[in-house]
Protein backbone atom coordinates (compact mmCIF):
# COMPACT_ATOMS: atom_id res chain seq x y z
CA UNK A 1 0.00 0.00 0.00
CA UNK A 2 1.25 3.46 -0.84
CA UNK A 3 2.56 5.82 1.85
CA UNK A 4 -0.31 8.36 1.83
CA UNK A 5 1.53 10.73 4.07
CA UNK A 6 4.03 11.35 1.27
CA UNK A 7 1.83 11.23 -1.83
CA UNK A 8 -1.37 12.88 -0.52
CA UNK A 9 -3.22 11.51 -3.55
CA UNK A 10 -6.96 11.03 -3.86
CA UNK A 11 -8.39 8.19 -1.85
CA UNK A 12 -10.84 7.25 -4.58
CA UNK A 13 -10.63 3.64 -5.66
CA UNK A 14 -8.32 2.57 -2.80
CA UNK A 15 -10.75 -0.11 -1.51
CA UNK A 16 -10.27 -1.00 2.15
CA UNK A 17 -8.26 1.60 3.98
CA UNK A 18 -6.63 1.94 7.38
CA UNK A 19 -6.93 5.19 9.26
CA UNK A 20 -6.56 6.59 12.74
CA UNK A 21 -9.52 8.22 14.44
CA UNK A 22 -8.98 11.86 15.32
CA UNK A 23 -12.16 12.11 17.38
CA UNK A 24 -14.53 9.78 19.15
CA UNK A 25 -17.67 8.81 17.28
CA UNK A 26 -20.70 11.02 17.84
CA UNK A 27 -24.02 11.11 16.00
CA UNK A 28 -22.86 8.19 13.85
CA UNK A 29 -19.58 9.74 12.56
CA UNK A 30 -16.03 10.65 13.50
CA UNK A 31 -13.02 12.34 11.96
CA UNK A 32 -10.14 10.11 10.86
CA UNK A 33 -6.76 10.56 9.23
CA UNK A 34 -6.06 8.32 6.25
CA UNK A 35 -2.61 8.70 4.73
CA UNK A 36 -2.37 12.28 6.00
CA UNK A 37 -5.86 13.26 4.78
CA UNK A 38 -8.55 13.99 7.32
CA UNK A 39 -11.96 12.75 6.31
CA UNK A 40 -15.35 12.27 7.87
CA UNK A 41 -16.06 8.61 8.52
CA UNK A 42 -19.48 7.18 9.15
CA UNK A 43 -19.70 4.89 12.14
CA UNK A 44 -22.40 2.18 12.38
CA UNK A 45 -24.44 2.13 15.63
CA UNK A 46 -22.89 -1.23 16.55
CA UNK A 47 -19.36 0.24 16.57
CA UNK A 48 -17.90 2.53 19.20
CA UNK A 49 -14.87 4.61 18.24
CA UNK A 50 -12.63 6.61 20.51
CA UNK A 51 -9.80 8.94 19.53
CA UNK A 52 -6.49 7.51 18.33
CA UNK A 53 -7.83 4.11 17.41
CA UNK A 54 -6.80 2.28 14.26
CA UNK A 55 -9.82 1.78 12.00
CA UNK A 56 -10.50 -0.46 9.06
CA UNK A 57 -12.37 1.85 6.66
CA UNK A 58 -14.31 1.00 3.53
CA UNK A 59 -15.09 3.68 0.93
CA UNK A 60 -18.45 3.44 -0.82
CA UNK A 61 -18.72 6.17 -3.42
CA UNK A 62 -17.80 9.36 -1.64
CA UNK A 63 -18.70 8.01 1.79
CA UNK A 64 -16.22 6.43 4.18
CA UNK A 65 -17.46 3.77 6.56
CA UNK A 66 -15.62 2.50 9.62
CA UNK A 67 -16.24 -1.22 9.63
CA UNK A 68 -13.92 -2.31 12.44
CA UNK A 69 -11.64 -1.09 15.21
CA UNK A 70 -8.30 -2.74 14.75
CA UNK A 71 -6.64 -4.18 17.83
CA UNK A 72 -3.02 -5.04 18.47
CA UNK A 73 -1.95 -8.40 17.14
CA UNK A 74 -2.39 -11.24 19.66
CA UNK A 75 0.58 -11.95 21.86
CA UNK A 76 2.35 -15.12 20.86
CA UNK A 77 3.25 -17.18 23.91
CA UNK A 78 6.93 -17.98 24.14
CA UNK A 79 8.00 -21.39 23.04
CA UNK A 80 8.41 -23.84 25.90
CA UNK A 81 12.01 -24.31 27.02
CA UNK A 82 13.80 -27.36 25.77
CA UNK A 83 13.69 -30.34 28.12
CA UNK A 84 16.25 -30.28 30.89
CA UNK A 85 18.28 -33.44 30.48
CA UNK A 86 19.51 -33.04 34.06
CA UNK A 87 16.01 -33.57 35.50
CA UNK A 88 15.37 -37.18 36.31
CA UNK A 89 12.15 -38.72 35.04
CA UNK A 90 12.36 -41.53 37.58
CA UNK A 91 10.29 -41.76 40.75
CA UNK A 92 10.59 -38.71 43.03
CA UNK A 93 12.94 -38.87 45.97
CA UNK A 94 11.33 -40.02 49.22
CA UNK A 95 10.39 -37.42 51.81
CA UNK A 96 13.16 -36.73 54.34
CA UNK A 97 13.00 -38.74 57.51
CA UNK A 98 11.69 -36.86 60.58
CA UNK A 99 14.29 -35.45 62.93
CA UNK A 100 14.32 -37.16 66.32
CA UNK A 101 15.50 -35.28 69.40
CA UNK A 102 16.31 -37.06 72.67
CA UNK A 103 17.10 -35.79 76.13
CA UNK A 104 16.79 -36.21 79.87
CA UNK A 105 14.90 -34.08 82.36
CA UNK A 106 15.89 -34.22 86.04
CA UNK A 107 13.06 -33.28 88.41
CA UNK A 108 13.76 -32.75 92.10
CA UNK A 109 10.66 -32.89 94.30
CA UNK A 110 9.13 -29.60 95.36
CA UNK A 111 7.98 -31.25 98.60
CA UNK A 112 8.46 -34.49 100.54
CA UNK A 113 5.97 -35.16 103.34
CA UNK A 114 4.44 -37.91 105.50
CA UNK A 115 0.71 -38.26 106.18
CA UNK A 116 -0.55 -39.78 109.46
CA UNK A 117 -3.81 -39.65 111.40
CA UNK A 118 -5.48 -37.12 109.09
CA UNK A 119 -2.68 -34.56 108.82
CA UNK A 120 0.86 -33.94 107.57
CA UNK A 121 3.52 -34.69 110.17
CA UNK A 122 5.48 -31.70 111.44
CA UNK A 123 7.17 -33.40 114.38
CA UNK A 124 9.88 -34.85 112.09
CA UNK A 125 10.85 -31.54 110.49
CA UNK A 126 9.40 -29.27 107.86
CA UNK A 127 6.23 -30.68 106.36
CA UNK A 128 7.60 -29.94 102.86
CA UNK A 129 11.04 -31.56 103.27
CA UNK A 130 10.39 -34.31 105.83
CA UNK A 131 11.40 -37.95 105.52
CA UNK A 132 8.81 -40.28 104.04
CA UNK A 133 7.44 -43.17 106.09
CA UNK A 134 5.42 -46.26 105.21
CA UNK A 135 3.42 -48.47 107.61
CA UNK A 136 3.37 -48.30 111.41
CA UNK A 137 6.01 -48.98 114.01
CA UNK A 138 5.19 -52.11 116.03
CA UNK A 139 3.24 -51.24 119.18
CA UNK A 140 2.75 -47.59 118.21
CA UNK A 141 -0.48 -45.93 119.25
CA UNK A 142 -0.38 -43.72 116.19
CA UNK A 143 -1.97 -44.55 112.85
CA UNK A 144 -0.46 -45.97 109.72
CA UNK A 145 1.80 -43.62 107.67
CA UNK A 146 2.18 -42.85 103.97
CA UNK A 147 5.03 -40.81 102.47
CA UNK A 148 4.87 -38.66 99.35
CA UNK A 149 7.00 -36.67 96.92
CA UNK A 150 5.52 -33.99 94.61
CA UNK A 151 7.18 -32.68 91.44
CA UNK A 152 5.41 -29.42 90.60
CA UNK A 153 5.16 -28.34 86.94
CA UNK A 154 8.63 -29.33 85.71
CA UNK A 155 7.68 -32.72 84.17
CA UNK A 156 5.10 -30.90 82.01
CA UNK A 157 7.84 -28.67 80.53
CA UNK A 158 8.47 -31.42 77.95
CA UNK A 159 4.77 -31.93 77.12
CA UNK A 160 4.38 -33.66 73.77
CA UNK A 161 7.54 -35.75 74.19
CA UNK A 162 7.47 -39.54 74.46
CA UNK A 163 9.01 -40.92 77.66
CA UNK A 164 11.34 -43.85 77.03
CA UNK A 165 12.48 -44.48 80.62
CA UNK A 166 11.92 -43.03 84.09
CA UNK A 167 13.92 -43.55 87.29
CA UNK A 168 13.70 -42.38 90.90
CA UNK A 169 16.43 -42.24 93.57
CA UNK A 170 15.58 -43.68 97.00
CA UNK A 171 17.55 -44.14 100.24
CA UNK A 172 16.39 -46.08 103.29
CA UNK A 173 17.17 -44.64 106.73
CA UNK A 174 17.16 -46.17 110.20
CA UNK A 175 13.67 -47.12 111.42
CA UNK A 176 12.08 -50.50 111.96
CA UNK A 177 14.10 -53.67 111.48
CA UNK A 178 17.37 -53.85 109.54
CA UNK A 179 16.24 -56.54 107.09
CA UNK A 180 15.88 -55.92 103.38
CA UNK A 181 12.40 -54.57 102.67
CA UNK A 182 10.59 -53.19 99.62
CA UNK A 183 8.30 -50.17 99.74
CA UNK A 184 5.04 -50.17 97.81
CA UNK A 185 5.15 -47.29 95.34
CA UNK A 186 2.04 -45.38 94.27
CA UNK A 187 1.46 -42.81 91.56
CA UNK A 188 -0.60 -39.85 92.81
CA UNK A 189 -2.61 -37.21 90.96
CA UNK A 190 -1.39 -34.08 92.75
CA UNK A 191 1.78 -32.25 91.65
CA UNK A 192 1.93 -30.11 94.83
CA UNK A 193 1.12 -31.12 98.37
CA UNK A 194 -2.64 -30.94 99.02
CA UNK A 195 -4.24 -30.23 102.39
CA UNK A 196 -5.69 -33.73 102.53
CA UNK A 197 -4.50 -37.24 101.67
CA UNK A 198 -3.33 -37.33 98.03
CA UNK A 199 -5.27 -39.29 95.44
CA UNK A 200 -3.69 -42.74 95.12
CA UNK A 201 -3.59 -44.37 91.68
CA UNK A 202 -1.30 -46.98 90.06
CA UNK A 203 0.87 -49.21 92.24
CA UNK A 204 4.20 -50.98 91.76
CA UNK A 205 6.66 -52.77 94.09
CA UNK A 206 9.76 -50.74 94.83
CA UNK A 207 13.38 -51.80 95.24
CA UNK A 208 14.57 -54.08 98.04
CA UNK A 209 16.52 -51.86 100.48
CA UNK A 210 18.36 -52.41 103.73
CA UNK A 211 18.91 -49.80 106.44
CA UNK A 212 21.71 -47.36 105.66
CA UNK A 213 24.90 -48.33 107.48
CA UNK A 214 23.66 -51.82 108.34
CA UNK A 215 22.44 -53.77 105.34
CA UNK A 216 23.24 -53.12 101.67
CA UNK A 217 21.98 -51.85 99.42
CA UNK A 218 20.34 -48.97 101.26
CA UNK A 219 20.18 -46.76 98.16
CA UNK A 220 18.83 -47.35 94.66
CA UNK A 221 18.16 -45.64 91.36
CA UNK A 222 14.96 -47.51 90.63
CA UNK A 223 13.30 -47.80 87.22
CA UNK A 224 9.59 -47.02 87.29
CA UNK A 225 7.01 -48.08 84.69
CA UNK A 226 7.46 -45.90 81.59
CA UNK A 227 3.74 -45.11 81.64
CA UNK A 228 4.20 -43.38 85.02
CA UNK A 229 6.69 -40.93 83.57
CA UNK A 230 4.45 -40.33 80.54
CA UNK A 231 1.50 -39.58 82.83
CA UNK A 232 3.57 -36.93 84.64
CA UNK A 233 4.66 -35.35 81.35
CA UNK A 234 1.08 -35.37 80.08
CA UNK A 235 -0.15 -33.80 83.34
CA UNK A 236 -2.58 -36.48 84.54
CA UNK A 237 -0.28 -37.45 87.45
CA UNK A 238 2.02 -35.32 89.59
CA UNK A 239 3.72 -37.23 92.40
CA UNK A 240 4.87 -40.51 93.98
CA UNK A 241 4.11 -42.13 97.30
CA UNK A 242 4.85 -45.12 99.51
CA UNK A 243 1.96 -46.70 101.38
CA UNK A 244 0.65 -50.11 102.47
CA UNK A 245 -2.76 -51.27 103.62
CA UNK A 246 -1.23 -53.06 106.63
CA UNK A 247 1.34 -52.00 109.22
CA UNK A 248 4.26 -53.80 107.56
CA UNK A 249 6.77 -53.34 106.19
CA UNK A 250 7.49 -50.29 108.28
CA UNK A 251 10.08 -48.20 106.46
CA UNK A 252 11.60 -44.73 106.41
CA UNK A 253 12.96 -43.27 103.19
CA UNK A 254 15.01 -40.08 103.10
CA UNK A 255 13.25 -36.81 102.30
CA UNK A 256 14.70 -33.57 100.91
CA UNK A 257 16.11 -32.43 104.26
CA UNK A 258 18.00 -35.71 104.88
CA UNK A 259 19.42 -36.23 101.38
CA UNK A 260 19.54 -33.73 98.53
CA UNK A 261 19.03 -36.44 95.91
CA UNK A 262 16.03 -37.96 97.70
CA UNK A 263 13.12 -38.84 95.37
CA UNK A 264 14.88 -37.25 92.35
CA UNK A 265 12.99 -38.23 89.22
CA UNK A 266 14.79 -38.53 85.86
CA UNK A 267 12.76 -38.64 82.65
CA UNK A 268 14.37 -39.92 79.45
CA UNK A 269 12.46 -38.69 76.41
CA UNK A 270 12.39 -38.34 72.63
CA UNK A 271 10.51 -36.09 70.23
CA UNK A 272 10.14 -36.30 66.43
CA UNK A 273 9.63 -33.28 64.15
Amino acid sequence: MADFADTRVSLAGQGALIGVSATASASGACLADIGGIRVTVRVPPSLTVTAKQSLLILRKGSTYWAISVLTAPPAVPPAPPPPDDSVSTSDPAPAPKPTTTTGTLVCSPVATSTWRDGHWRTDIGSSTSADTFQGRYAGSGYGRMSGFAFYGSKPRSIAGASVTKVTVRLRRLTSGDYGTRSPTLRLVSESTRPSSLPTLNETSPGPALGVQGHVSPSEATFTLPTSWGQAMVDGSRGGLGITVSSDDPYMRLAGRASWSAAWTLTLYWRRSS
